[in-house]
């Protein structure tokens, strides 16, 4: 893959066309592509939901489970950016103020909270 394919912005263009050729963008409304971001997610845990640490550590050397992943990593993605498109969201923008929040309320060297925040 070229470095133009792995484009955010490029991507959700591609998600976009493909969804508007099978007249698909009347589903795509944000409740429809978190439900669906949901299901997936669901769907990628489904893969390790029984493995032990040590199963999951090394799902992806079988290659028959390795693929699994695979695909729901790019259903989970492929609806998050759906959603982010929808919405006007820019994910790595996001993704960018959000860790900024976080090393400021989560210290390097501090202990964690215990109520989970």
């Amino acid at each position: 893959m070229t470095d133009r394919q792995l484009d955010v912005p490029l991507l959700q263009q591609r998600l976009r066309e493909f969804a508007a050729a099978r007249d698909w963008g009347q589903y795509h409304t944000p409740k429809n592509l978190v439900a669906a971001l949901s299901v997936e997610a669901s769907e990628l845990l489904e893969i390790f939901q029984w493995l032990t640490p040590e199963q999951a550590a090394a799902v992806m050397e079988d290659p028959v489970r390795a693929h699994r992943v695979e695909d729901e990593v790019a259903d989970v993605l492929a609806y998050l950016l759906q959603f982010c498109s929808a919405l006007g969201v820019d994910p790595l923008a996001a993704l960018a103020a959000k860790i900024e929040r976080n090393e400021h309320r989560f210290p390097a060297g501090a202990t964690p909270p215990l109520d989970g925040s």
